[in-house]
């Protein structure tokens, strides 16, 4: 029985990747796809990014051009809206919706959105845990040793609880996109269209995440388990 539940997870562990790729290329593919719409107003992302923050009185965060591909995020360490190239110049659908994204993020930070505030705090301790979670893994495997299996469990639940409380803090973060957007006038009716499916696209990605996190984790408790007997 306890082979059978091993084989299940192990299967559910192999769908989940092939999902994500799909989930992966989906966002490429709106991106890119939205991303020959121009915006009517010729806004880029940058400045989009740069309406929103002033309508929202924030003055103390920086919009920075970060290299890659679609490497766009907030970070409230040191208060920097990263955008990558295509986002940050980019006078199209997609670049707008992406900036006002991270604007979000940003938003949630000046009015210290709960979530947003406790998934920094766990940051730090995600490292440790992720680290400490493989490290106990391979040792608990070598040494035939249950307990140290589940203490790898255990740190593993850390990145479980960040990527549970990612999902809402990242759907929040879009829903405040689209407000702004809307409330803004920063892209038309039918652009909006547009915008949406390109957040909703990156959000499946997140949801992927959760998922993957928590059959590794069940996975990890079945070795465990098995060791155990």
């Amino acid at each position: 029985m306890m082979m059978y539940s091993y084989d299940i997870l192990y299967a559910l562990t192999l769908l989940l990747f092939a999902v994500s790729l799909i989930c992966s290329g989906l966002v490429k593919s709106r991106f890119n796809r939205y991303a020959k719409d121009r915006t009517y107003n010729g806004m880029t992302g940058a400045m989009a990014a740069e309406r929103i923050l002033r309508a929202n009185g924030i003055t103390d965060v920086t919009i920075v051009q970060a290299s890659g591909t679609l490497t766009d995020n907030y970070n409230p360490s040191n208060r920097t809206l990263n955008l990558s190239e295509a986002v940050y110049g980019g006078q199209n659908v997609s670049a707008v919706a992406v900036a006002a994204h991270e604007c979000g993020h940003a938003i949630q930070h000046a009015q210290s959105y709960p979530l947003l505030m406790l998934r920094k705090s766990l940051v730090p301790v995600c490292s440790i845990g992720s680290t400490g979670s493989y490290i106990a893994l391979l040792l608990g495997i070598l040494f035939s040793s249950s307990n140290l299996i589940t203490l790898g469990a255990v740190l593993f639940s850390v990145i479980v609880l960040f990527n549970l409380i990612t999902l809402p803090v990242e759907a929040d973060a879009s829903r405040r996109a689209l407000v702004e957007v809307d409330r803004l006038g920063l892209l038309t009716d039918e652009e909006k269209v547009g915008g949406r499916k390109v957040l909703v696209a990156a959000g499946m990605t997140y949801f992927i995440s959760l998922m993957t996190s928590i059959v590794q984790l069940l996975r990890l408790l079945s070795i465990a388990n098995s060791r155990r007997r």
